[in-house]
């Protein structure tokens, strides 16, 4: 049993050193924890007793933290503020001719229509979305027009 469970322990540990998030790590100390049961000649039941109270004494330990640690976060950027403003058009905005630009925030962006329409410069926006480096707005008539349906 010993050589059993040291091959038990190499291949979570190979698992492991395989895989990017944590998913084989309790079992491993379990298996650990059964081959030092079974070095010091523990009966069998004994060896598979430990195996699997330490792996699940290691994962309900452990496991809310790692998910914690390694969950991926969502930042806001400096950018989202200027979603939802309003904001002048200060070069023509046409999506097939890949031009446009609005004044918003005191900052100057390339801008591209959510729907497709042209845009004449001195119209006021509204921003909807950021898409790279680009600011996808919509006329503020149109949103202005749309809340008056809402109501």
């Amino acid at each position: 049993m010993v050589t059993f469970w040291l091959i038990a322990l190499v291949i979570f540990l190979v698992v492991e050193g395989a895989t990017v998030g944590l998913v084989s790590i309790w079992f491993a100390i379990g298996a650990l924890a059964a081959l030092i049961s079974a070095i010091c000649q523990a009966p069998l039941w004994m060896q598979v007793f430990w195996f699997v109270a330490i792996s699940a004494v290691s994962i309900a330990a452990t496991r809310p933290l790692v998910k914690k640690y390694l969950a991926p976060k969502h930042s806001p950027t400096n950018a989202d503020r200027f979603l939802n403003m309003v904001g002048i058009v200060t070069e023509r905005i046409d999506n097939l001719g890949e031009t446009g630009s609005v004044q918003l925030g005191g900052k100057l962006w390339r801008a591209r229509s959510e729907n497709g329409a042209i845009i004449e410069a001195g119209e006021k926006v509204r921003s909807v979305r950021i898409e790279g480096v680009k600011l996808i707005v919509v006329p503020q008539d149109s949103m202005d027009s749309a809340k008056a349906g809402k109501e």
